[in-house]
Formats: structure tokens, sequence, C-alpha cells
């Protein structure tokens, strides 16, 4: 099929593509992911490690070129430990940012008016987030006491 006759991709096809490109990259470095179930609220991605004893969950934003990620009216509202947002997620070359929820909402601007939550390309696009995958690492595992 050529390329001028494919359908236009879809906004839905993008975050699809997106999370499925992240959990591709935490399942390559050695982590379990499991999707959670779409437009819940709450962690698009729930991971964990092999010996179970380290658990998060991501939050996947998708955009087809680099915008601004929409994050709501309430930031104490976003519940995920990381963010992950892929640019470019329907081509062959996507970027992702690792960030943690304490860099959205530190980085975090809202609109003049006082309503929406952005975080704006040139606060996620720095190096210390592109592909940071080196920055999921929690602090040491947590005991689970056996029977509970």
């Amino acid at each position: 099929m050529s390329e001028q006759n494919e359908p236009p991709i879809r906004h839905q096809m993008t975050g699809n593509s997106g999370l499925n490109y992240a959990a591709w990259q935490l399942s390559r470095r050695g982590w379990h992911v499991m999707p959670t179930i779409r437009n819940a609220k709450g962690s698009d991605l729930i991971v964990t490690d092999a010996d179970e004893t380290q658990f998060f969950g991501v939050q996947s934003k998708a955009l087809s070129k680099r915008h601004a990620v929409p994050l709501g009216t309430d930031l104490h509202s976003l519940r995920s430990d990381w963010w992950i947002i892929t640019v470019h997620a329907n081509s062959d070359t996507p970027a992702c940012y690792v960030l943690r929820l304490e860099d959205v909402r530190a980085l975090a601007t809202q609109d003049r008016n006082g309503g929406r939550w952005w975080l704006e390309p040139k606060a996620y696009d720095r190096d210390e987030f592109r592909e940071a995958w080196h920055r999921l690492v929690l602090d040491p595992p947590r005991s689970v006491p056996v029977g509970g």
C-alpha cells in the first residue's frame, strides 16, 4: 500500500503507538509491564521488577509532534509515579522523555486565565529527560511481609 493511500493516523492511534512503544522500551530493559484499562483515571502502565519488590505506575503521553502536554485543571490529581512522553509516536524514530511526577508538577505552567495546566516542550525536551530510562530506579526495595 503506498504511503499516500494510507488513512490518516487518528489521535487514538497516536496514543496507542506511544503507549506500546513505552511498554516495549521498559520491557527490553527488564521490567514487567502491564497496560491498564484505557481511559481509566490513573496510570496507563503498571510496572514491576522481576522479583516483584518494586512497583510503579507510568502515565504515557504520546504526541505526533513536539507539542505541549495537557495536564488538566488540578496538578494534585495527577497520580502516576513516572511519566513517559513520547514525541513523534507515529514515526520510525520516536523520542521518549522520562520524568518523575515531581518533575511534571514543578515544570507545569498554567493558562493565563488560571485554567488548564500544561507541560510545555521547553520544559520536558531536555537532555536530562530524553531517553533517560536509567532514571527508573526506585528507592531500596520495599519488604513485603510474608502472609500480608
